[in-house]
């Protein structure tokens, strides 16, 4: 039996060595394509993420500058309307007499 247990090592080496390959050719694969998925994106100039964090938190900052504005507008346009009344008030009241 000794023939038989030499063909059956030479075929599990050749199994071994197919598989092998098979790897080899599927990591050289995942490299083409991940190699051709990063031109494709840095030619459509996306934004990194680095970027996109930077672009949050600015846009954070000037919201809570915009919020603090649009309540002080509203403060001065509050005590705009109660200081023009009573002066219209007193403006009426001179044009009657």
């Amino acid at each position: 039996m000794p023939p038989s247990n030499r063909l059956f090592d030479d075929l599990a080496r050749l199994m071994t060595d197919a598989a092998g390959a098979a790897q080899g050719v599927r990591r050289e694969a995942e490299t083409v394509v991940r190699a051709q998925a990063e031109r494709l994106i840095r030619d459509l100039d996306v934004a990194s993420r680095e970027e996109l964090d930077v672009l949050r938190d600015l846009v954070t900052s000037l919201r809570t500058q915009n919020e603090a504005l649009t309540a002080r507008v509203a403060a001065l346009e509050a005590k705009s309307t109660t200081t023009a009344a009573p002066a219209a008030g007193a403006a009426g009241l001179s044009e009657g007499v």
